[in-house]
């Protein structure tokens, strides 16, 4: 198939930006020229962008019309938080003066970025996918994690913090772009694995024992201190009295206090989510023929890697108040803690991805 239909979704996104600027100048301008210029521009725009997708036949999976506009939505997200940032002006200061005061939070302001980057990088990949006939499954199974992870944080820390009274049309209108995400996590997790290893090679990587995989060995030490930094954090956004989590409060995460409370809330999920999983996954590094493992760790890198990049961020940034920010002495042992963190995770799927014979089970078990 023609890739025709994937360069016109990357045409289309990238149109956001005039078009955000355009209606950005026409709402902030009586003048009848501004308008009929906008209303020009746009049907050009959207002309072009039709023309390339329809140029041949484009895929029938709705996905691909989801992703679609998921991509332009991403950029736009992204101008949102350049122009919170003051790095570019007059694209979308209607939206910033009018929009709910929970996206000029911290963390808030980080998801903009991270879904402008990152999101927008998969989006463009599971388009790519779709559009040659290839499977997807493993990046959206990434950016599964990813949403779930920011939609619950997202809609909790609205709930429960200081904001949570200011609940407007915007707040509605993610609720629906909410339920149509959660519509397309079902789809991607109901996609067949397309996992392709010989029963030799499984059974081989199966008889070997712990000591002669010296990865494996790494992974389960890294995931007990993981599972105690985790609860950690957790037990600190619940005022736990304990001196170290008062002290590791004070002098590396002041941002766990913040009253927003998208960093309690985030804590608290990594907390019931992360705890169980590295439970879970240690399991799975010891006993063979686990085969969920390489699909759980690939929605759990992607929840943390989201998570973490708007911990880091939201902790760093000078949207949040002097108090809560991260010292400047302690900078460096925050910054190594939370990116090792956030890697490791990365390391782990990466291995059971690329060598899943030891999590696959036997041919002549799956027949029984």
């Amino acid at each position: 198939m023609s890739a025709s239909a994937g360069t016109g979704v990357f045409v289309l996104s990238l149109m956001s930006i005039p078009i955000c600027y355009l209606f950005n100048s026409l709402i902030y301008s009586n003048s009848v020229e501004a308008f009929f210029f906008a209303g020009c521009t746009t049907v050009i725009i959207l002309a072009i962008s039709t023309r390339f997708m329809l140029k041949r036949k484009i895929p029938v999976d709705p996905l691909f019309y989801v992703y679609a506009v998921y991509a332009f939505l991403s950029v736009v997200n992204l101008i949102i938080g350049l122009e919170q940032d003051n790095i570019i002006d007059g694209f979308v200061t209607f939206y910033i003066k009018e929009a709910d005061k929970h996206i000029n939070t911290a963390h808030g302001h980080m998801i903009s970025y991270w879904d402008g980057c990152v999101h927008y990088l998969m989006y463009l990949l599971m388009i790519a996918a779709i559009t040659w006939g290839d499977s997807y499954r493993a990046i959206g199974l990434y950016w599964v994690g990813s949403f779930l992870m920011r939609a619950i944080v997202y809609i909790l820390g609205n709930a429960v913090g200081k904001y949570g009274t200011q609940v407007g049309p915007l707040f509605i209108l993610h609720m629906l772009y909410i339920a149509v995400s959660l519509w397309a996590c079902f789809r991607v997790v109901s996609q067949p694995s397309t996992r392709d290893v010989q029963p030799t090679n499984s059974q081989d990587a199966q008889r070997t024992s712990l000591r002669h995989r010296p990865v494996d060995i790494l992974f389960i030490i890294y995931l007990i201190p993981a599972f105690a930094f985790c609860v950690l954090r957790g037990l600190v956004v619940l005022d736990c009295s304990c001196k170290w989590c008062q002290d590791y409060a004070r002098q590396y995460e002041p941002y766990l206090k913040d009253p927003s409370a998208y960093a309690k809330v985030q804590m608290l999920v990594s907390m019931l989510y992360s705890g169980p999983y590295y439970i879970i996954t240690l399991y799975g590094l010891l006993v063979p023929g686990c085969e969920w493992m390489p699909d759980l760790t690939l929605v759990h890198s992607g929840a943390l890697a989201q998570a973490q990049f708007s911990h880091i961020g939201a902790s760093l940034h000078t949207r949040t108040p002097f108090s809560y920010r991260v010292p400047a002495d302690s900078q460096p042992v925050f910054l190594l803690l939370n990116v090792l963190y956030m890697l490791l995770p990365q390391a782990l799927c990466y291995r059971c991805c690329t060598r899943p014979a030891f999590f696959l089970r036997p041919v002549r078990e799956k027949k029984n």
